[in-house]
């Protein structure tokens, strides 16, 4: 049998004993520390810490180590988390018709670098249906539109129910989802889009960034909230350029940050690395 093993993240007051309270609980539990992290914010004066556990008795459960520590918290008015370290997060992917941060994630997770099962793939259009072929991953065709918007984001909603979905990527999925959508979805749904807005809006921005002579491309990945493309960001990266380079260049350049950036905020997520503060992230990578 594979050694149980945790993942446990919390924020509160910085205060004295907090570091000491969790390392009892872990000693009185005959567990073991793998990795341990901590972040003050001296100006907010929070406490942020991650903790990757493994228990030295294979019977022990999430249950029993949740029950045990829901003592710890009340000490500290602590918010935590307990999860399993060793579960792969079900993950759907939403895309519209530019596919290279599909085909990067669908790689990804293929190849057991992200903590991540690709549960389905949701587009609303057709054209990207072969790449989910290619990894044997369902491809769900939910078209969308101002007239059949409600029921359409019925249907996504109850797919993600229904698969028991963990986390949802918004792949380069060209639609605005509903402020009902985004609350279902909170803490749990990450976007990417480049990092050349707002200047440069609508189609082709980065031929439009390449006409005005911009020196630098990124992308920006953060989690999904009703205020378009202004959620708690987790990961950005950025490519310079110059006169030398062709427009096409220039977005080819433009994706690759994209799928980067996008890659690294799913497996932070996925392995519990993401801690939010508002509307900022504390990252352990």
């Amino acid at each position: 049998m594979s050694t149980p093993r945790f993942v446990l993240t919390l924020t509160c007051r910085d205060q004295p004993g907090i570091v000491y309270a969790v390392s009892t609980f872990l000693l009185g539990n005959g567990c073991t520390i793998v990795e341990s992290q901590q972040f003050v914010d001296r100006e907010a004066g929070s406490f942020f810490m991650r903790v990757e556990f493994e228990a030295l008795d294979s019977a022990t459960t999430i249950d029993t180590l949740h029950e045990s520590f829901s003592r710890v918290p009340a000490q500290f008015a602590m918010q935590w988390r307990l999860m399993d370290a060793t579960r792969v997060q079900r993950t759907l992917i939403m895309v519209s018709r530019f596919g290279h941060c599909l085909n990067d994630l669908l790689f990804r997770a293929h190849n057991g670098d992200l903590n991540a099962e690709i549960a389905a793939v949701v587009s609303n259009h057709e054209d990207l249906r072969y790449l989910a072929q290619t990894y044997s991953v369902p491809y769900h065709h939910i078209p969308i539109g101002s007239a059949n918007k409600p029921a359409a984001e019925k249907e996504l909603y109850n797919l993600i129910e229904d698969l028991d979905v963990d986390l949802v990527v918004l792949a380069r999925y060209m639609q605005i989802l509903s402020p009902e959508l985004c609350k279902k979805l909170e803490g749990r749904a990450i976007n990417i889009h480049h990092s050349i807005l707002p200047s440069f809006k609508g189609a082709r921005p980065y031929y439009q960034a390449h006409a005005r002579g911009v020196k630098v491309v990124g992308a920006t990945a953060h989690y999904v909230t009703s205020d378009l493309d202004e959620g708690p960001i987790i990961e950005q990266e950025v490519a310079r350029i110059d006169h030398s380079k062709s427009a096409a260049e220039a977005t080819t350049i433009g994706r690759d940050v994209e799928c980067l950036a996008l890659s690294r905020a799913v497996r932070w997520h996925t392995e519990n690395r993401v801690l939010l503060d508002g509307r900022r992230t504390v990252i352990f990578p």
